[in-house]
């Protein structure tokens, strides 16, 4: 099954490549060392348009679609994963809740600067006491008068140290919780009582930081809950809706990733050289080459396939995501495994990328969703007959 794409989508995509060929290639492994994205490298993503892949054209973004923004993702997260981090809050967990269930004020007002990469934006749901289940947020609102008093604290809020907005998740009514208790602030950094706290120390994704947001009777507008009055109490709706686009994007970071390790392991495959030949020559590197394209083959069809169906329906594929989510970032993990073997002693080093793309895929099993919770969530959705 082949897709095909706009030609305007595939100039977009052969520009991408050049970029990560010519610009975040040579320096992923400076960015491994300083653990920050070069402002240089920034700027060119803004003047790219990268910031506003899946905004809407009226609102000053791409609006590209989930297929071809699957499709850039795949070739940023051949070069290192945080370049596709940098720019994947703005397209998705950090603006998707205004594009999905924002009104038009709110969309006028922060999507441009979310699509231009003025402002970034990130997703502030998960909490010490609130992981998989997210629906036990702690952190609390309050009415008084013509604010929202937020009191609480979130964690591994990815760009929360440099975020402008953050769409944040708190109760409203106790009783209800995620039945309809749940409300989603778009709460700026100015705002009083929003502080950043400490910045996670993480075995991989150095580049791309993960931090504490802290509420400390933190005044929020009125006017600023997703939807406006009618949607107090159902932001947890909001919450599922977005994570279920994002589980296509993580499936395609990993499928760019698990790319470039094959293409890695080919390469050394063809020059080491043991027992007077190439190593490549052997049947047990071959036999994990072999696995390691088919599961990407797999895996890619999988991802178009289900973005397609996101695009054509316009409306949420839960189970379709969750398959992608799962699968891809499993078969990248074993990948990474293989392609370390196939490296050997080299793939434990860091001088070598394969190491780095072994740690930084760990990740992708976790985040946005653990595995364990997809195959809840397919269970689940093939139980209901969908």
């Amino acid at each position: 099954m082949e897709h095909e794409i706009p030609e305007s989508l595939a100039l977009m995509l052969e520009t991408v490549r050049r970029f990560v060929k010519q610009d975040l290639e040579p320096i992923s492994k400076q960015v491994e060392d300083e653990d920050r994205i070069p402002d240089n490298i920034v700027q060119t993503m803004r003047d790219l348009g990268l910031f506003g892949l899946s905004i809407p054209e009226q609102y000053g973004g791409l609006g590209i679609g989930v297929l071809g923004e699957c499709m850039v993702y795949e070739e940023l997260s051949r070069a290192n994963a945080c370049f596709r981090t940098r720019i994947g809050t703005n397209n998705g967990i950090g603006s998707q809740g205004i594009v999905i269930d924002g009104t038009e004020e709110q969309k006028g007002h922060y999507l441009p600067r979310l699509a231009s990469g003025e402002w970034i934006g990130v997703f502030a749901l998960t909490e010490p006491e609130a992981g998989s289940d997210a629906a036990n947020i702690q952190t609390t609102a309050e009415k008084r008068g013509d604010f929202w008093m937020l009191n609480g604290r979130k964690h591994f809020i990815t760009n929360g140290d440099i975020a402008d907005l953050a769409t944040v998740f708190a109760v409203t009514n106790k009783t209800e919780k995620a039945k309809g208790g749940i409300t989603a602030f778009l709460v700026e950094k100015t705002f009083p009582g929003f502080y950043v706290g400490a910045i996670e120390r993480k075995m991989g994704m150095r580049g791309s930081h993960t931090c504490e947001l802290l509420f400390d009777d933190c005044q929020v507008p009125a006017e600023n809950v997703i939807g406006g009055l009618s949607m107090v109490g159902k932001g947890f709706k909001t919450a599922m809706k977005v994570l279920d686009k994002g589980r296509l994007t993580m499936g395609a970071s990993a499928l760019g990733s698990a790319q470039r390790l094959l293409e890695l392991s080919l390469d050394y495959a063809r020059q080491r050289v043991q027992f007077g030949r190439p190593i490549g020559e052997f049947q047990a590197i071959q036999f994990m080459l072999a696995d390691m394209a088919t599961q990407i083959y797999a895996g890619r069809r999988m991802l178009y396939h289900a973005a397609t169906l996101r695009d054509r329906k316009g409306t949420a594929v839960v189970k379709e995501a969750s398959m992608v989510k799962l699968f891809c970032t499993e078969m990248a993990n074993r990948i990474a495994d293989m392609a370390v073997q196939i490296h050997g002693g080299m793939g434990y080093m860091k001088d070598f990328p394969v190491e780095r793309f072994y740690r930084d895929l760990r990740l992708t099993r976790i985040y946005e969703g653990t595995s364990e919770i997809q195959r809840l969530v397919i269970a689940r959705e093939l139980l209901k007959g969908k």
